[in-house]
């Protein structure tokens, strides 16, 4: 597949990339271990550590070559792999323990910035694996650097498993409070899904679902200062209008984005796999989701009409975007996460977004309740009821939804947390003081709808 551009198209790229924040936010390298198995930990460990370092050896470099090749910022480059649950399903949490530090020697040796795919599918119920991993989590994600995990405890065929919910609230307090002095930054690197994507390029989600191939590159595109520069140069703009605008230029980024992934593609003799369309903003000034929607006419991001606004750009972002892919995956739409959006955090620290405001607001976005700091005296039921609200919305309406919060330790409402980075900086939000420790504590599968018997 040969991608053309016209003079004009280039220009008004160039002028994207230098002026409004345009980027590949990720190239990521997806990599089966289902090969990987044997009974000898040790055994296992190397073969694990010499098949991503033989296949993502260059990966850092080639994206350097094609960043310079063609003046496109290519802000990460990750690996994701089987979901070690799945590869290493025999092994003890503490085995599991020395996995992810594995993972985490050869994210180091490659250069890569991330590595996902500590992760564990429980919709339906635990194997043993499954197990072992979710208690190995903290400790894992407290000792390693570079590693990233999901736990995937629903989808819409399913329902939601209760058990795997109670289970992740516990670990995503346990993993903040293990890195008590750094504001519990192991928990940004925790995500718990519901409907996850099996081809995810971003982290801390990504991991290679068992249906991909053996290799394959994924691209995260992002964009957002361009998309809010557009929407801000038409102020008179109808709706309709400004959806075609918008459309035209989510275009315009995810053939950029195509067209890196294929020329990766090509260098590393892996195919290409799909290209994800999310707008995932920075904490760089004029590379926000809330500016966005701000300039749609909205006096604050959080305010009345917020959702509507969020809707109508996530469907724009991905009606155009389809259209310059020849493969569209992952997530694709709208991020909302507040500590690494400018434009969400002045949201926060005004009062005009709260954490109910934003849970209406994943209901039409890419994802979910994203990088959110609580108080460091949140209990555990508290988190996993959070994390039950955002399942119910992806089961019940069919979409992928996630929860990434990260209690503070000694921090409480107002506070303000620091994780540097693309991880930014957030205040700590207020949760409700209203118990729900009985309701998660009943255990169980909640049904998947009626919707999950149509074709």
């Amino acid at each position: 597949m040969t991608i053309t551009f016209a003079r004009e198209e280039i220009q008004q790229t160039i002028k994207m990339i230098h002026e409004e924040n345009l980027d590949i936010r990720t190239i990521t390298m997806g990599i089966s271990l289902l090969d990987c198995g044997s009974e000898d930990i040790n055994r296992m460990e190397q073969k694990i550590y010499d098949k991503i370092a033989k296949n993502a050896g260059q990966l850092v470099a080639v994206g350097e070559q094609i960043s310079a090749r063609y003046g496109i910022p290519i802000i990460n480059k990750r690996v994701s792999v089987t979901p070690i649950a799945i590869a290493a399903n025999h092994l003890n949490s503490d085995q599991m323990v020395r996995i992810a530090k594995v993972l985490d020697r050869a994210a180091r040796e490659i250069g890569v910035n991330f590595i996902g795919g500590f992760s564990a599918l429980v919709q339906k119920g635990f194997t043993g694996g499954d197990l072992a991993l979710i208690d190995a989590i903290p400790q894992a994600l407290s000792e390693t650097e570079f590693v990233c995990s999901s736990v995937n405890i629903g989808t819409t065929k399913t329902g939601i498993n209760m058990d795997a919910v109670l289970k992740m609230g516990n670990v995503i307090l346990k993993s903040a409070q293990m890195t008590a002095d750094r504001d519990g930054i192991a928990a940004a690197k925790l995500v718990v899904f519901c409907n996850a994507p099996e081809d995810n390029p971003f982290m801390a989600g990504a991991f290679h679902g068992v249906g991909e191939p053996e290799c394959v590159i994924n691209v995260g595109v992002s964009g957002p200062g361009v998309v809010a520069n557009v929407v801000k140069e038409y102020p008179e703009a109808d709706f309709s209008e400004l959806s075609n605008l918008i459309k035209q230029t989510a275009f315009k980024i995810t053939r950029m984005g195509e067209l890196i992934g294929r020329a990766a593609s090509k260098v590393l003799d892996v195919p290409f796999g799909i290209v994800d369309l999310s707008l995932a903003p920075t904490p760089a000034i004029g590379d926000s989701v809330a500016e966005i929607l701000e300039n749609m006419g909205l006096e604050r991001c959080g305010t009345h009409g917020t959702t509507a606004a969020l809707a109508l750009l996530n469907d724009a972002v991905k009606k155009g975007g389809a259209m310059a892919s020849s493969h569209v995956g992952g997530l694709s739409g709208a991020f909302i996460p507040v500590s690494e959006d400018a434009g969400m955090i002045k949201a926060v620290e005004v009062g005009a977004l709260t954490l109910d405001k934003l849970e209406a607001m994943t209901c039409v976005c890419s994802v979910g309740l994203d990088m959110i700091a609580l108080p460091g005296d949140v209990s555990p039921e508290t988190i996993s009821a959070i994390i039950a609200d955002e399942a119910a919305i992806g089961m019940i309406n069919k979409k992928t939804t996630a929860v990434r919060v990260i209690p503070a330790p000694g921090k409480k409402a107002g506070d303000r947390v620091e994780y540097g980075g693309l991880l930014g900086g957030a205040p700590v939000m207020a949760i409700h003081p209203f118990s729900s420790k009985m309701f998660v504590n009943r255990g169980g599968r909640i049904p998947a709808p009626l919707i999950s018997l149509s074709n």
